[in-house]
């Protein structure tokens, strides 16, 4: 069973401590920066006096792994979007096509690298929380098996009406996402992307590309049937033309006849 994340809002204080957690997990180097980036794959954000964690959402159906031509990326059993740099060509792919801007490239390394937040794989395959999970003094991000997070979720909604917008962030947004947020105001004002799809993404690209056969087949006949068109016009044309010629050509050597049989009956006489 795939394991996902719950973050509440109204819960952070906003102390960095997932975000101190995650840069020890994954020996990344540096301070926390003010936005996501390759030595940065989590980060508390204050906003209108809301605490608001960013990081990788790890939706179900990833569009980064559905672009990447090497499988650089891929979902794990365990639910989290890994990333294989081995494989990696560089290409950027996956930075141009999540929706939530996640991965970034290593862009000052003489061997770049795509980054993000990988879920705490080896943590989880030992039973473990991941490392910004366990770190969090609040319990403002737990973790567990998805289902029940999302009914954990329902319930605080149901029990605090007016504690809570009545709406889980990631429950059908692109299909589902493994990290789930609850929270006190509109999700919009928080920055959240409001205008995703709720289906998957590569599902909705899959949709468009299977119709370029019919696309091309019709408009390949289309484009046959102009080019019959045309090309019978020009032969009438021609044909015209040809007649035109044969029977002007016709009429002058008519009249380029006449005068010499005359002339060869009035020699004759």
């Amino acid at each position: 069973m795939s394991s996902a994340m719950l973050i509440d809002t109204t819960r952070c204080i906003g102390c960095n401590a997932c975000a101190e957690a995650c840069k020890q997990a994954n020996n990344l180097g540096g301070e926390i920066e003010d936005q996501l980036s390759a030595s940065t794959w989590t980060r508390v954000r204050e906003v209108k006096g809301t605490y608001v964690r960013q990081m990788c959402m790890h939706c179900r159906k990833p569009s980064c792994a559905s672009v990447c031509p090497v499988g650089a990326l891929h979902v794990t059993p365990e639910g989290p979007v890994a990333y294989d740099e081995e494989k990696c060509i560089g290409c950027r792919y996956c930075m141009v096509a999540c929706p939530f801007g996640v991965p970034k490239y290593e862009w000052k390394k003489a061997l770049p690298r795509v980054q993000k937040c990988i879920g705490c794989i080896s943590r989880l395959e030992k039973g473990e929380l991941p490392a910004c999970t366990a770190a969090c003094p609040a319990e403002a991000t737990v973790s567990g098996p998805r289902d029940g997070l999302l009914a954990e979720a329902h319930r605080r909604i149901q029990a605090s009406p007016g504690k809570y917008v009545d709406h889980v962030y990631g429950e059908h947004e692109v299909g589902g996402t493994n990290v789930m947020f609850l929270s006190a105001v509109p999700f919009e004002q928080l920055g959240f992307p409001m205008t995703l799809p709720g289906a998957p993404m590569p599902d909705l690209t899959w949709q468009a590309l299977s119709k370029i056969p019919t696309v091309v087949s019709v408009g390949g006949l289309s484009l046959l049937g102009i080019w019959w068109i045309i090309e019978r016009r020009m032969r009438i044309e021609r044909l015209g033309d040809e007649a035109v010629a044969g029977s002007r050509g016709a009429v002058v050597k008519f009249r380029g006849a006449a005068p010499d049989e005359s002339q060869s009956k009035r020699g004759g006489s």
